[in-house]
């Protein structure tokens, strides 16, 4: 501990930042309560639970499928038998690691009588609040290691702050978990304090193991930990003990548990990183669900989640001349760059350390307003607000209202159709659902929690580029398509689908004895489609 105090005391760039000697502010006659309260690692950690509880209680709205049926799904089939397995889950690409996760929770569930729908739709991200909270304190630590404390409450103040982090960091994604195992394991790392030298090296240890843990649940974090462990290989003065003795037994030992998790749940051995990198890397199959330009991290992706902390942080990243930093920034964004298929939530492992060059920055324009005081008059701030002040109004301001819509408003419908759905089935009112929408465009049993029959549109790859899917099918001609899909199969006893579509099956639907028995807000602008204002639900008239 003492070590690690000597560490951050170090950090050159951020000496004038940090109050050294408490007593100091008690002598001028004024009591510093947030500094007595950031004193204990207990109140820090307990502010962010809290927090994300209270997070996870505002998150209604759709986002990725993955959150559901990558996760919640395959833990809710382990558990009760029945859920649906994407074809990622037959190729062998995705690791049971993370879904076991959740399997873990839904069996405290079931053993005390607690699955019912409000916890299964809930729980899930309850728990991720808590995976979240100790994230957050890491991102803390770490902040606190290398910039010193002052520095580590404005950038928890910007990690807390921001929406994006708010809106998805406590969602059930392995990109969630990814970035908790990514702040804890950049923790442990000497090459990533101020001092690496003043580290004692049985942290690089428990490093290691979290870098590890992070690749088996996610293989593309490995892309954060080369760049990690060269930096270490760099500063490192036992570079053989290093490499023969902590990496290579640590990596392997972590490897070979996973796989054999795998074996097990699988039934084969499968080597998930292994496939993983063929289809994602080798052969561009994420390409099939859309590319993007090379700069879209830069223009807009990373951009759009850093909002209007993006200025600050970019000020930090210069002034506070911390490159190691800056460059896993960049390099991860740039080695993501390469593929086609790109999306927000891949980078968001980033995000926390780009918010803390942000609290660099504000905490630099914090000591300004403070020195500024000092020289002037007693009444000199009276005269005009304080820079900080004015940079706190500006992002609260702009990130609240962004994370409130984007987490209560936008795309809800589908979310909201399902817990619907999920109460008329334990009142024994639907017997079958057929869900006429891009596929994976809600949550499915996880949330449901009742064994009936339901069919969603099919949208795997093909092995031939440019075959349409089913949905794809469905989406050219959905009249044709469902007349075919009623045809030759029996009626189900709900059909859910969004008004965009509705209105050119309403006349069939009717006419096939259905009616519309409710309705649900969607989203107010289109996302990658057509316009999808509400999700509609269809009942077969008795």
């Amino acid at each position: 501990m003492n070590q690690r105090r000597n560490a951050s005391s170090k950090s050159q760039p951020t000496k004038p930042l940090i109050t050294k000697n408490p007593d100091i502010s008690k002598q001028k006659g004024y009591k510093s309560q947030k500094s007595n309260f950031f004193s204990s690692e207990k109140n820090i950690f307990t502010l962010c639970l809290a927090f994300r509880i209270a997070n996870s209680l505002l998150i209604q709205t759709y986002f990725n499928p993955d959150e559901h049926w990558q996760a919640l799904e395959v833990a809710h089939r382990i558990v009760f038998g029945y859920g649906h397995l994407t074809w990622e889950w037959r190729k062998g690409i995705r690791s049971y690691f993370h879904p076991l996760v959740f399997a873990v929770l839904y069996k405290v569930l079931a053993l005390f009588g607690l699955d019912t729908p409000w916890f299964m739709a809930h729980a899930p991200r309850l728990l991720q609040a808590l995976f979240s909270a100790v994230g957050d304190l890491y991102f803390y630590r770490l902040s606190n290691a290398i910039f010193g404390n002052f520095v580590a409450k404005w950038a928890l103040f910007s990690q807390l702050a921001n929406w994006f982090m708010f809106f998805c960091f406590n969602r059930t994604l392995s990109n969630s978990l990814e970035t908790v195992l990514t702040l804890v394991g950049l923790y442990y790392w000497p090459c990533m304090r101020a001092s690496p030298s003043k580290a004692p090296l049985v942290l690089r240890k428990w490093g290691l193991a979290i870098a590890a843990l992070a690749c088996a649940i996610r293989p593309t974090s490995a892309i954060t930990w080369v760049y990690v462990g060269l930096l270490e290989l760099a500063v490192t003065r036992d570079r053989l003990k290093f490499l023969i003795l902590e990496v290579v037994p640590i990596g392997a030992l972590v490897l070979g548990l996973s796989c054999l998790l795998d074996r097990l749940m699988y039934g084969s051995w499968v080597i998930v990183p292994l496939n993983f990198l063929k289809f994602n890397f080798l052969s561009s199959g994420g390409d099939y669900y859309g590319t993007h330009k090379w700069h879209w991290y830069f223009s807009q992706g990373f951009t759009v989640m850093l909002f209007t902390f993006l200025p600050f942080s970019i000020a930090g990243s210069i002034k506070s001349k911390c490159w190691k930093l800056s460059g896993l920034i960049a390099w991860v964004l740039i080695v993501y760059s390469i593929q086609g298929h790109k999306e927000f939530r891949f980078v968001l492992p980033m995000l926390p350390i780009a918010l803390m060059f942000s609290g660099y920055s504000l905490s630099v324009m914090a000591k300004s307003d403070s020195d500024t005081r000092r020289k002037g008059s007693p009444n000199s701030h009276m005269k005009r607000p304080s820079k900080v002040g004015f940079a706190i109004f500006v992002l609260l301001a702009t990130n609240i209202p962004m994370a409130l819509y984007m987490s209560l408003v936008h795309q809800r419908g589908t979310e909201d159709v399902m817990i619907y759905l999920s109460k008329e089935a334990q009142n024994e009112k639907v017997k079958g659902i057929l869900f006429l929408m891009p596929c994976h465009a809600t949550p499915y049993y996880s949330t449901l929690h009742y064994d009936l029959p339901m069919r969603i549109l099919d949208c795997s790859p093909s092995e031939e580029k440019g075959i349409p899917d089913e949905s794809d099918h469905f989406m050219m001609d959905p009249v044709s398509f469902v007349s075919t899909l009623m045809t030759n199969g029996s009626l189900p006893s709900h059909v859910v689908l969004f008004d965009s579509e509705e209105k050119l099956l309403r006349d069939f639907l009717i006419s096939h004895s259905f009616t519309e028995i409710t309705r649900f807000f969607h989203a107010h602008f289109k996302v990658d489609r057509d316009l999808q204002a509400s999700v509609v639900v269809y009942a077969l008239a008795n």
